[in-house]
């Protein structure tokens, strides 16, 4: 029988980048042998630690391989108060999303046990976040008059359309009969695009309801109901920022994964939490995150059922108990690998 092979680059990071990623590692191994394929994991040096030692961040090099030669990229987090102003968070996180085009973030918040939930009461959460990823404010492009900072947000028709398109295409291929797309355009004029190619692309899909909701609005509705929603479409900073929320209802960051996406190019998969500094050392960084974003890349390269049943060992190792401290357990990041691997074996 054949057995698919993948070269997975690995970019550890920083903080608990490599603990998480140290642990989540064996488990996608387990289940891709389970599941008949193999993954080949390419450790490359990019962090914190190797920008002090060479000024280097990303080189043209390690872009074209990363562009040319890997499947895939998986990043355990990018941050470091040794180097204040994130150069190289910045060129290696965001130089990616820009210079592979990976326009698509997807994150899904999902509620895997009941008890997790901050709301009053235990309910169904099960949604996903489609964020513009290469527009917007974070391109970083503004200026300083004097006393005025000045960010300019970027919003192209192509741009705005592609992510649309994209999160209508998802629900449609996944039986989701409702999309939200959000924005401010009653007070962003430029804004009014969104709405625009919304109502255009919600067309071309008979039996997807299209709603919208300004962003303020959508923040409450999402406290209040947030099990009435299933595709969230948004801006880049919108979706930032709805992601958090999303996580803090159903566990928090621990919890969180994401994946930086553009058919037919490597994908880019990150658990959302950061870097941690202060959490470093001590054992207790919850890997959950990571492994769920292993899930997130298995999806994307062919192995739904692989990637279920990593979703479903981690929902019995939290049934079981097994949780780091962010969750209320007592358990180590090695004792929860430990406890997946088990289920996976």
């Amino acid at each position: 029988m054949t057995v698919d092979n993948y070269r997975i680059a690995v970019i550890a990071g920083d903080g608990i980048g490599p603990e998480v990623i140290d642990a989540a590692i064996p488990i996608l191994d387990a289940a891709g042998t389970k599941h008949r394929f193999r993954l080949a994991w390419e450790r490359l040096p990019y962090s914190a630690d190797h920008y002090l030692k060479t000024k280097e961040t990303l080189p043209d090099s390690a872009f074209h391989h990363l562009r040319d030669d890997v499947d895939a990229i998986f990043l355990g987090a990018l941050g470091d108060p040794r180097v204040p102003g994130n150069e190289h968070a910045r060129d290696i996180l965001l130089g990616l999303r820009f210079r592979l085009d990976l326009y698509v973030n997807f994150r899904p918040v999902t509620l895997l046990h009941p008890d997790l939930s901050v709301l009053k009461n235990s309910r169904v959460i099960d949604f996903v976040i489609f964020r513009e990823n290469t527009e917007g404010q974070y391109l970083g492009r503004g200026r300083t008059n004097g006393d005025e900072y000045i960010a300019e947000e970027v919003n192209t028709g192509n741009g705005v359309a592609r992510i649309i398109r994209a999160a209508f295409e998802w629900a449609r291929a996944h039986g989701k009969t409702r999309i939200t797309m959000s924005d401010k355009s009653n007070a962003i004029p430029a804004h009014r695009v969104w709405q625009e190619k919304f109502k255009a692309i919600a067309g071309e899909y008979r039996g997807i309801e299209a709603e919208h909701r300004y962003i303020d609005a959508l923040a409450l509705e999402l406290v209040r109901s947030p099990e009435r929603f299933q595709v969230i479409v948004t801006n880049n900073l919108y979706g930032d920022i709805l992601s958090d929320l999303g996580a803090g209802l159903v566990g928090g960051l621990g919890l969180a994964p994401s994946a930086n996406l553009h058919a037919g190019r490597p994908g880019l998969f990150e658990p959302v939490h950061g870097s941690a500094p202060a959490l470093v050392g001590k054992g207790i960084a919850n890997p959950m995150a990571a492994v769920l974003t292993g899930a997130l890349m298995f999806e994307q390269l062919g192995h739904s059922d692989a990637a279920r049943e990593v979703e479903s060992a981690v929902r019995a190792t939290l049934q079981a108990g097994v949780r780091t401290q962010d969750l209320g357990g007592k358990a180590t990041t090695k004792e929860v690998a430990a406890k997946l691997l088990t289920l996976l074996g």
